[in-house]
């Protein structure tokens, strides 16, 4: 018998001399065409590291899973491919291997064989077509689609088709192969994302052209309602945002939340990409879902260069969002958040923050912004922006502007001044600022000195009762016999003694409705917000009984003996003698209250009771005896409180 040689197209030479045939003699020509082929693909294997072909991997290196995105355009060479982790060939499909090889020959036979069902998926619902489309073989993909061309729109589980996955992968060869071969371009994965959207994501302006020329759709949207020339307006890709345009995307396509390109363009500083599409008819004042305008977005995420475009393109600074902020309010709020103080460039934010709101003061009317409710002075002093302040102070905006009622009524305090924030914030620098500019610290109906007292602030106190604070201040909501002033600093005995000296009411807290006879039990005062109108008692806290807290009676016998050095003759309630009884130590302190009082002591209140408050602050200006004047100021004798 004459020797036999079978040699297989694509393949090394596999030689079957007389001696090779005789072995396999027995086997039947399925058999022997079986054997063949994994002969070539074995050593199809062994020679790839030592030839070139057109089994040279085109793709980029790939991530550790499927959609993980590739190296930036262009790509670099590359290592030897390997299988797909997310997407392992098995080792009993043989056409899987061979493609991930790019063994063209080993494909050209295998999809001949009868058995080889090219429309078969697997467990991922991949088909070859896909695994090549994957791996950059776009020799294989002619291949199979010339044997079943109805699978080049299948889609894997995932909803991907094979051109979805080369644009995925930037392989070009295999894009335009599967164009060419009818591949519909607007076929889109399961968000909803055309081929388009992903090489404008990608930033492929060739992917692009390409897609474009094979009549890919321009203006289709993805599940948020983004389309191409939003993704490329985020990116600031002007080339492929033309290219877009000259396919007919439209400029004023609004997201799922109302937002254009240009509103894209704006909220991340994309000025290049902003001035293309002002160019192409986009609505420079076009406003998002929530109201809210390109120039409001800039202004919110800090971006100076495009706040400053916006305004020389006349974006109008006085249309409010739907909250009824304007930009300058934004700006003011937003321009520098808390965390930013802990990155690096926190200099360069703050520095930019205050260019923004010295570009909008001049554009923004002050009387649009009295309509709104709220100053932008509420809004620095609230995030501790004093160079903003600093800036609106300059610039002529109210200090005494209060909130609306409805802002107002959104604060458990109905706060409504800027003053009363930066007195909150215990900000010293704030506060100093907004009283030289004439802030009046009484508008507030919980009156700011009570919370510098309640802070137990003394430098704070001192600003605000050096420019005219009401130290007898009440508060509506808890009425009490006494001033509320001296509740808030009855553990602070400087405080209440600087209270006193600066003519705060210490006669009403020797008042008692009960006086000698016996006291009824404190009662636990009930919390309007959650129990009955019929629960709530609407009778005054009387000072005995504040005195008569737990947190607060061990100072009792001190609080008297500082209230006593401003009244005259007082009558000390059952209680008030009940606490003083209760220390050995405080029965000096009782022996004051007896009447009667010393006649120096009646001379020196009336005396200051003539005099009044601001004079005696500037009694040390006259000619008078030092003596008297400590005497005058409560200074004869020293108590260390």
């Amino acid at each position: 018998m004459a020797a036999a040689h079978v040699s297989m197209p694509g393949t090394t030479h596999t030689n079957m001399d007389f001696a090779d045939y005789s072995l396999y003699s027995e086997l039947s020509d399925d058999e022997l065409m079986e054997l063949a082929i994994e002969r070539s693909i074995a050593d199809a294997h062994n020679s790839a590291s030592d030839t070139e072909s057109s089994k040279t991997p085109t793709s980029p290196n790939r991530p550790a899973a499927r959609w993980q995105a590739p190296p930036s355009h262009p790509p670099q060479p590359q290592p030897e491919l390997t299988a797909c982790p997310a997407n392992p060939p098995r080792e009993f499909d043989p056409i899987a291997k061979a493609i991930l090889e790019g063994d063209v020959g080993s494909v050209k036979l295998l999809v001949k064989q009868p058995g080889c069902n090219l429309l078969k998926p697997n467990k991922d619902g991949w088909m070859p077509l896909h695994e090549a489309a994957y791996y950059g073989q776009d020799q294989c993909i002619k291949i199979l689609l010339r044997a079943q061309p109805g699978m080049i729109n299948q889609c894997t589980l995932n909803e991907q088709t094979a051109l979805m996955i080369a644009v995925v992968m930037e392989h070009l060869a295999c894009m335009e192969c599967l164009l060419e071969k009818g591949a519909d371009p607007d076929i889109t994965n399961k968000d909803r994302e055309t081929p388009l959207y992903k090489a404008c994501e990608k930033e492929n302006p060739t992917m692009v052209a390409m897609l474009l020329n094979y009549g890919a759709s321009v203006n289709k949207s993805c599940i948020q309602g983004w389309t191409a020339l939003h993704e490329s307006v985020c990116r600031n890709n002007v080339e492929i945002c033309e290219m877009l345009l000259k396919a007919g995307a439209k400029v004023s396509i609004p997201n799922m939340y109302g937002i254009t390109p240009i509103f894209v363009a704006a909220q991340s500083g994309k000025v290049d990409a902003l001035r293309m599409l002002l160019k192409n008819g986009a609505d420079l004042n076009s406003e998002a879902a929530d109201g809210a305008t390109a120039l409001y977005e800039a202004c919110k995420n800090g971006h100076e260069g495009t706040v400053q475009f916006l305004l020389s393109q006349n974006a109008d600074a006085n249309k409010p969002g739907k909250t009824g902020l304007l930009p300058i309010h934004i700006a003011a709020q937003h321009g520098n958040d808390s965390k930013d103080l802990l990155t690096f460039g926190c200099t360069h934010k703050i520095v930019r923050a205050t260019n923004i709101i010295s570009m909008l003061i001049p554009a923004t009317s002050k009387a649009r912004v009295k309509r709104s409710g709220i100053s932008p002075l509420h809004l620095a002093a609230e995030r501790n922006r004093n160079d903003i302040l600093e800036l609106l102070i300059e610039a002529g905006f109210d200090v005494n502007a209060t909130l609306s009622e409805g802002r107002s009524m959104m604060y458990e305090d109905r706060r409504s001044t800027a003053l009363y924030f930066a007195v909150m914030n215990n900000n010293i620098n704030a506060t100093t600022m907004l009283l030289k500019a004439g802030a009046n610290p009484n508008l507030d109906t919980f009156n700011p000195v009570l919370v510098a007292l309640r802070q137990g602030c003394i430098q704070t106190v001192t600003l605000l009762v050096e420019h005219g604070a009401n130290v007898n201040s009440y508060i509506p909501t808890h009425p009490t016999t006494f001033p509320a002033s001296v509740m808030f600093c009855m553990k602070y005995l400087t405080l209440l003694k600087y209270l006193m000296d600066n003519g705060c009411d210490a006669l009403s807290c020797f008042n008692c409705v009960y006086g000698s006879n016996p006291h009824p039990p404190i009662k636990t005062r009930c919390n309007p917000r959650y129990d009955s109108d019929e629960a709530v008692e609407k009778t005054c806290i009387q000072f005995c009984e504040v005195i008569s807290s737990e947190h607060v009676s061990r100072w009792a016998g001190p609080i008297i003996d500082v209230l006593l050095d401003y009244v005259g003759h007082v009558k000390l309630c059952a209680r008030l003698i009940e606490h003083l009884d209760s220390f050995h130590e405080w029965q000096c302190i009782k022996e004051r209250a007896m009447p009667p009082r010393p006649l120096m002591q009646l001379c020196r209140l009336k005396i200051r009771k003539l005099l009044g408050t601001k004079r005696l602050k500037k009694i040390h200006k006259l000619p008078v005896a030092p003596r008297l004047i400590k005497f005058l100021n409560h200074q004869e004798r020293k108590q260390d409180f």
